[in-house]
């Protein structure tokens, strides 16, 4: 009976420790909990686990994404962030949307005038795109501070056309939360198409 008893308790002990294991990390993924609203905007607070400092970066979601090979539409993200020491404009995309050689970003907010051939890189994996030229960047956040909708477009040679319609309430205060001490610089707009 003794036994049966402590193998009990070991089963119990070793089910509470996979479970505890199994949990996500808070400062991993964003959540009511540990993010604030701005508008349609989530404003990370999470604490970053190795600086004490929260991270900063805020997200936007959509399920309004859209690819010419995919049947379906599917969901996607666009994030500001700052990351070694720059503002960057990161989207995410839930299919792959080309890569940097052969793919053409471009944007648009509200009624302004659209932007095409944007600065960018397609990261490994093709389904992120990320605006790092600070001249692009401070574009991109000025003209996100006063405006409601973004459509974003990629046009690319092996992945046809992925476009994502964003409803961009917030995006003051998500700028003021996450660039504030990572200010974007303005300036010309480089040529994607010139090397670096």
């Amino acid at each position: 009976m003794h036994k049966i008893l402590l193998s009990g308790i070991a089963i119990t002990a070793l089910a509470a420790m996979t479970g505890a294991c199994s949990t996500r990390d808070p400062s991993v993924f964003q959540n009511e909990s540990n993010t604030v609203a701005a508008g349609n905007w989530r404003i990370e607070r999470t604490p970053d686990r190795i600086t004490g400092v929260p991270v900063p970066s805020a997200q936007l979601a959509t399920l309004k994404a859209s690819n010419s090979i995919a049947p379906d539409p599917k969901p996607a993200s666009v994030q500001l962030t700052c990351f070694e020491g720059k503002p960057i404009v990161r989207f995410a995309f839930d299919f792959k949307i080309g890569s940097d050689a052969n793919s053409i970003l471009g944007y648009r907010f509200d009624d302004k005038p659209g932007h095409d051939n944007v600065p960018s890189r397609i990261l490994l994996g093709y389904t992120v795109v990320v605006i790092e030229d600070g001249a692009a960047v401070a574009q991109f956040t000025q003209e996100l501070a006063s405006s409601k909708s973004l459509v974003v477009r990629i046009r690319s040679l092996n992945a046809g056309r992925t476009v994502a319609d964003f409803e961009t309430d917030g995006g003051k205060a998500a700028i003021d939360a996450v660039l504030t001490n990572c200010p974007a610089a303005a300036g010309p707009v480089r040529d994607k198409r010139a090397k670096r």
